[in-house]
């Protein structure tokens, strides 16, 4: 029974989102990010821009912190009640045992950024004895530089020096003045560096064949269970952003647009790449949890199972209802 009301709670709230926010005040929710995914910034600018959280019932308030790290000592304080950015960071924050959070969405579940250096530096090899530019030591641009440094048979800790420069436009200002020899790059941004002439692309690691969960949100266990309705709603207005993304390009441009992005051929190269990383059903799954586990460096990292820091049930449920499909006009 208790099943049933559940599900038709949730076919309400899909019939008639509006209503929310005329039954009752705006329920409060303040949510964590950092740089890194140019198609997340676009995302949530798409959703303030249409107001999507209001229409279910949320105001929700996104803090920005300039590293991985900040972001992740911010929620173990409790100052915000969950991230919507890098999920290496909050994978190593529940294996520490710091929190005990689960891993909700992964919106983008592969690596997506450029490892772009100096114009000296022709092959992988050529980086050894180099600086390479990181947001803070135990990021999760620190974890995936050092996993493809060991990928490429490069020993991070003893042939390289990882320097803490802070976030993607901060790493780039390194590479363009030759403090740093190279760093990852978000795509959106690689052809401003390509463009200034000093650097070019060592390797594109979308092209990586694996999974890898990047993006996405995570809460607090406790959260998850005292306030699950909120975040079912928090949930369901995530999907229909993420629908307008896919399927409104328009939409995306004009976001492009507020990132200084205006040219029109770099803004169709941004949107099609970004659309094979944004997933339209953001489920956690294990084999993208997996690969970011075998990335810490962490020793309880090994020991840790992917089914224990995720908890996909909330958008499983949500699928079920048939809010996805109605949203993209396959409801029957």
């Amino acid at each position: 029974m208790k099943r049933i009301l559940a599900v038709c709670s949730i076919i309400t709230a899909i019939a008639t989102p509006s209503l929310l926010t005329a039954q009752s005040p705006l329920n409060n929710v303040v949510l964590g990010h950092s740089g890194g995914a140019g198609s997340l910034n676009i995302l949530r600018r798409i959703i303030e821009r249409d107001k999507i959280w209001e229409k279910y019932g949320l105001k929700v308030k996104s803090i920005y912190f300039n590293s991985g790290t900040v972001l992740i000592q911010a929620m173990a304080g409790g100052n915000i009640v969950g991230s919507e950015s890098e999920v290496p960071g909050m994978v190593n924050l529940a294996v520490d045992g710091v929190a005990d959070l689960k891993i909700v969405t992964v919106t983008i579940n592969r690596i997506e950024h450029v490892f772009v250096v100096r114009k000296n530096i022709a092959k992988p090899e050529d980086l050894r004895g180099k600086r390479l530019a990181v947001s803070r030591i135990g990021s999760a641009s620190d974890t995936i530089t050092r996993m493809i440094l060991r990928s490429w048979k490069i020993d991070p800790d003893k042939e390289v020096t990882l320097l803490q420069s802070g976030n993607t436009p901060t790493r780039m200002t390194a590479l363009a003045a030759g403090h740093v020899d190279g760093a990852l790059v978000s795509p959106e941004s690689v052809y401003k560096m390509l463009a200034s002439g000093c650097c070019r692309v060592l390797a594109d690691l979308a092209d990586l064949p694996m999974d890898y969960a990047r993006y996405g949100y995570a809460f607090p266990v406790s959260f998850i269970k005292t306030q699950r309705e909120t975040l079912r709603r928090l949930l369901m207005a995530y999907l229909e952003g993420i629908y307008i993304f896919r399927t409104r390009p328009k939409a995306v441009y004009s976001a492009l647009e507020l990132e200084d992005i205006k040219d029109p051929v770099v803004q169709k190269d941004v949107y099609e790449r970004s659309l094979k990383s944004v997933r339209e059903f953001p489920v956690p799954e294990s084999n993208g949890i997996q690969s970011v586990l075998d990335s810490l460096p962490h020793p309880n990292a090994r020991n840790v199972k992917p089914a224990s820091i995720m908890d996909p049930s909330i958008l499983e449920e949500i699928k079920k209802s048939g809010f996805i499909d109605k949203l993209y006009g396959r409801a029957g």
